[in-house]
């Protein structure tokens, strides 16, 4: 077979994403935060971008906004602008926008204290049980063993899916070494820290809390899961005492603390702000965008004229890309507003029974629904609705709350599951503490309220998504 070389020309199409596009992209997912973070950035990376006063209204394409525009501007502005551009020095117009913030000077005070010493953070956990262990008379290495340890404890305060011998053998000590270290890290406040396990962060405060209960530490050493089925007359038998006995017991362990860390998390609270409202018009409900506290963004016009001027074309040229930069930021997120508003008319247009009658009426809803509403692509509405919040008669939900499966209705509509598990947390908030329901009771009682066929297994995984306990585990002691 001979080999030969040729020449062939070859046409073909594809789709390639421009770094415009990508930009618009990421816009349209990004949560309100995330959008006022990279308009700060972008603000501080481009000089022809400005803020519009409150004063003014949201400007999504300034007058003269594109290149073309600004080339048929009238011929008085055309001349300011000329005059303007002479008077620019363009090589110290772009050293400045190149040049970090002096250090010191420039009507500062160098004297002010560095940020290493006004910055201020709360205490955690790590913190804590690291003053406690300076405090403590310990022996040569165990100390920096019992550090060690400290900054593997999740936030519960738990030694978690990390054995004692791994620690031996990457510290380069005996097993021996790594447990006295713990041992000396469960001796800290709060009681229970440096547990590995339930049983043992419980029997840590039994220890210190009552040091000569033998039924309490026997108790949670060998009958912890009789104890969440309430079997009492089985650990009653098995230690050898009254059932009374073993209730108080029960009753006691409850008030320990099975999560001793959680106490020294950051627990601020996090507000959410809506990006969108609905709200009833003239009989009507109708999607309001949230502008509030949002940066409304206009090119400068200053820089706009200056880019046909007469300086230096590096110069110029970098004006002109920071001028596209610019516009297109401007474009994209008046285009991601846009859009949110759309899928949001679209979301009340299917749930207009949950507006007007509350969650049990909320219907099934898929992406693909509102895409073909709305004539988008399926991926567009998930990222329209993904991190985006909306504050509606009945409380502020993300948008993803409103898409839900089915659950089959022995005729008539279909019902949501996202309302069968509304019912379920409303059944089980208003059962009898002693004599909760269980999931058979439940799925009874929603087959007969809705006329749908529901097993028990489904009502089951609903209750385990809401954080629900079991029926065995929420029946409260008398």
């Amino acid at each position: 077979m001979a080999l030969e070389m040729k020449q062939s020309q070859r046409m073909s199409q594809e789709l390639r994403m421009t770094p415009q596009l990508q930009q618009a992209i990421k816009l349209l997912q990004l949560s309100r935060l995330e959008l006022v973070d990279v308009i700060a950035t972008e603000m501080v990376e481009n000089p022809l971008l400005e803020e519009i006063p409150d004063d003014g209204g949201w400007n999504p394409e300034p007058e003269g906004g594109t290149i073309e525009m600004v080339h048929r501007e009238k011929t008085a502005e055309d001349a300011a602008g000329q005059k303007a551009v002479n008077e620019i020095d363009w090589e110290a117009y772009v050293e400045n926008f190149s040049s970090p913030m002096p250090a010191s000077g420039g009507g500062f005070d160098d004297e002010l204290p560095g940020i290493d010493q006004t910055l201020s953070v709360s205490g955690g956990l790590v913190e804590y049980l690291l003053e406690q262990l300076g405090c403590m008379d310990t022996q040569p290495g165990e100390r920096e063993l019992a550090e060690t340890i400290i900054y593997e404890l999740d936030e519960d305060g738990y030694l978690r899916d990390l054995p004692l011998q791994e620690i031996a053998d990457r510290e380069g000590v005996t097993l021996d070494d790594v447990e006295d270290a713990l041992t000396l890290v469960q001796e800290l406040e709060p009681a229970g820290v440096g547990a590995r396990d339930l049983a043992e962060c419980l029997l840590l405060q039994a220890q210190r809390e009552y040091p000569y209960d033998d039924v309490i530490h026997d108790t949670i050493r060998h009958h912890l899961h009789d104890l969440e089925k309430r079997n009492y007359a089985g650990i009653a038998r098995a230690l050898h005492v009254r059932k009374e006995d073993i209730m108080d017991v029960h009753r006691t362990i409850q008030t320990f603390n099975p999560r001793p860390g959680r106490q020294f998390a950051d627990d601020s609270s996090q507000y959410i702000i809506p990006d969108i409202y609905i709200v009833r018009q003239d009989g009507e409900w109708v999607a309001q965008l949230n502008d509030d506290g949002m940066p409304r963004l206009r090119v400068s016009d200053h820089y706009r004229r200056a880019i046909r001027g007469q300086g230096q074309r590096e110069a110029r040229e970098y004006v002109q890309e920071r001028l596209r930069s610019a516009i297109w930021l401007i474009r994209s997120i008046e285009q991601r507003q846009r859009t949110i508003v759309r899928v949001t008319d679209s979301i009340i247009r299917y749930q207009r029974d949950f507006l007007e009658l509350g969650i049990d009426h909320l219907r099934p809803l898929v992406l693909r629904d509102i895409a073909d509403d709305i004539g988008m692509h399926e991926s567009t509405i998930s990222r329209v609705t993904t991190n985006k919040y909306v504050h509606t008669p009945r409380g502020i939900f993300e948008l993803k709350y409103f898409f839900n499966s089915s659950i089959r209705k022995r005729g008539g509509e279909d019902v949501a599951a996202e309302a069968v598990k509304h019912r379920i947390r409303q059944l089980i908030s208003e059962e009898e503490p002693a004599h909760p329901l269980s999931d058979q009771q439940l799925a009874d009682t929603l087959a007969k309220e809705y006329s749908i066929e529901i097993a028990r297994r489904t009502v089951a995984k609903y209750r385990e998504m809401q954080g629900i306990l079991s029926s065995s585990r929420r029946r409260r002691l008398l």
